[in-house]
Formats: C-alpha cells, structure tokens, sequence
C-alpha cells in the first residue's frame, strides 16, 4: 500500500457504478495515469469539482502496490485545485471545442501509461491557460498546441527547408508523408501547393510568433489548419474524433 502526490491535468472521466468515475489524468511526474474517485457524483461529495475536464489539480492518490500506475487501478484520496481552466473555457464554444481537441491529443500522445511525458504536460498546461484567458483566437492556440505536440514527440514539420532533400526554401509543394515542405524535384503523389501566407502562418505558431499569427487573414487561418489536421491524422494513424466539432 503507497500514497503518491503529483499535480495533473484532468483528460477525461467515464461513470463507474452508481457514484464513482475513472479519471484520466496528465500528470507532472508519472505521465498519463488512470485513477478511481470513489463518491465524485454524489451531491455532497467535497472534492468532485477538482477531478472535472481541464481542472489543473494537485492530486493524492492511493495505490497497492510500490507503484502509481500497476495492474490495478490507484484511488483518487484528495485533491487540491491548482487553476480551474474550465470555468474560462466550458462557457464558450469555440474555446471549449478547441480545449477539448487539446486533451484529447494530449491522451494520444501519451499512451504508455506511467510514463512521464513533462514536455507535454507543459504544453497543455500553457495552451489551457492561453485558452482560457481567450489571447488569442480558439483556432490559433489549438492549431499552435498540436504543430509543437508534434514536435516535442519527434514529427516536427518542416515550413521551410525542404524535408527529404534539405534544400533551403521557401519551398512550395507540401506532403504529410515527407514531413512538410518539399522542393519541387522531391514533390511526392498526393502533395498540394498551399498558400505562402497559409505556411508562414505555420512557421510562426510552432515559433511563437504571435504578432503574425494574430494578423493573418481568416481564409489563411482555415487553410493552415486544414494542412495542420491533415498532418496530425497521419501521425496519429487516426483521426481526433472531437476535431470535427472545431469550428473553422
């Protein structure tokens, strides 16, 4: 029998029984952990609040054995709010959309149950802040967590140099299977030509540069993203199912 403490982010709950519920968890230092809160449903229940989607928290659980994440499922004993992001995201749609996107990228980017993942976690973390104190447009910040989620779990895309060759750009033609941008001597089946504005879009949310992105056109916006969820999809092998409620 062990206590653990960690802070994590609150993925998703699933009912279990007539006042319990699973909860998945993106945590600081045992990456994707799955944990019962026994009681969460009942009315009186002092700390249901805390285990709700997007909640930040500060987590104790209690498992039985010398690890968190072992053949059983550990208990949800206490928790503290840290930043209830939910209460600046859930109240608007597009904003809730996008979050929802965001945590549901974040659980497939962390499979291994038990494994840290702080890169991502961070990621998260900084996206539902942003988020929820509505910086910036809803698209803008999910399509800049998923371009740098892919980067910090090893599919960084290329806006730039080509991505088979190397030659520097600008390059036109784009391909999700070459990994970005390609020259026109390395263009594949199935590349497209999107717009230069559409990929300097790109270029600046996996930057951070938020001055330009804030300034672009609406139709460059849309366009981006498409070649964003295309890209993801691919990575994947599947697509998101809560990206097809994003509104574009």
């Amino acid at each position: 029998m062990s206590l653990f403490r960690d802070d994590g982010i609150v993925l998703r709950t699933q009912k279990l029984g007539e006042a319990d519920r699973i909860i998945t968890l993106l945590t600081r230092g045992h990456g994707r952990v799955r944990a019962v809160a026994r009681g969460v449903r009942r009315t009186k229940s002092k700390f249901g609040a805390g285990l709700e989607p997007f909640s930040h928290a500060d987590v104790q659980f209690f498992a039985r054995g010398s690890d968190l994440v072992g053949r059983s499922l550990p208990l949800c004993t206490q928790t503290e709010i840290i930043s209830p992001y939910g209460n600046g995201i859930v109240t608007d749609y597009a904003r809730y959309t996008a979050g929802t996107a965001m945590l549901e990228t974040a659980e497939r980017f962390t499979e291994n149950e038990g494994e840290p993942a702080v890169q991502q976690y961070l990621l998260l973390i900084g996206a539902l802040r942003t988020l929820s104190r509505g910086e910036h447009e809803p698209n803008l910040i999910l399509d800049a967590f998923l371009l740098r989620s892919l980067a910090v779990n090893g599919y960084a895309p290329s806006f730039e140099d080509c991505a088979k060759c190397g030659i520097h750009g600008p390059n036109r033609h784009f391909s999700v299977a070459a990994g970005g941008v390609v020259c026109g001597d390395c263009r594949v089946a199935g590349s497209v030509v999107p717009s230069s504005e559409a990929i300097a879009l790109l270029s600046a949310l996996l930057t951070g540069d938020w001055g330009y992105a804030d300034a672009c056109e609406a139709r460059h916006v849309r366009e981006g993203s498409g070649l964003v969820s295309a890209y993801l999809h691919w990575h994947l092998e599947r697509g998101l199912r809560s990206l097809r409620y994003v509104e574009k």
